[in-house]
């Protein structure tokens, strides 16, 4: 919980707007953050685009990215940042797609493989990450959590 703490009270401070984009997680990320009191001064708000159609229909994907590189994928939890900031007119933005299981998953990308990325809609830290959990909610709070701190990376290093 120190690590959304430690978030709230940076945008608080910086006057600076979050919104997410989540799939695997279904809005976990937002109810860290709204979870705090004064989060309305400073989340815009959250896309849940758990099917394919919503990540190009709300979140205006690029069909060709996901057919390209899967939806599972840095270049897609990259566009979901990107084109958050824009959808949701704010400065940052978290997102992430993944496979929380109990299907799901590939050879090279095993169920509780979550791509993370984190920033701006020009600027961003993507990461892959794997959950060393194997129940589905405790992926998706986990996965979560490492959202959350990958974001007070960001943070830190763009100050």
């Amino acid at each position: 919980m120190s690590s959304v703490i430690s978030m709230h009270q940076h945008l608080l401070a910086s006057g600076k707007s979050l919104c997410t984009a989540e799939s695997c997680t279904g809005g976990r990320i937002a109810a860290l953050i709204t979870s705090m009191p004064g989060s309305s001064d400073y989340f815009r708000g959250g896309i849940v685009s758990y099917q394919t159609e919503i990540k190009e229909s709300v979140l205006k994907v690029d069909a060709t990215i996901i057919e390209k590189y899967g939806v599972v994928s840095r270049e897609t939890a990259d566009a979901m940042r990107t084109c958050a900031c824009k959808v949701c007119d704010a400065d940052y933005a978290i997102a992430i797609t993944g496979y929380a299981g109990p299907t799901g998953g590939t050879e090279t990308d095993p169920v509780g493989t979550v791509y993370i990325s984190v920033g701006t809609a020009e600027q961003g830290i993507t990461k892959r990450v794997v959950s060393q959990f194997s129940e589905r909610t405790a992926i998706q709070d986990d996965v979560a959590q490492q959202a959350i701190d990958l974001f007070n990376k960001f943070l830190d290093v763009e100050l």
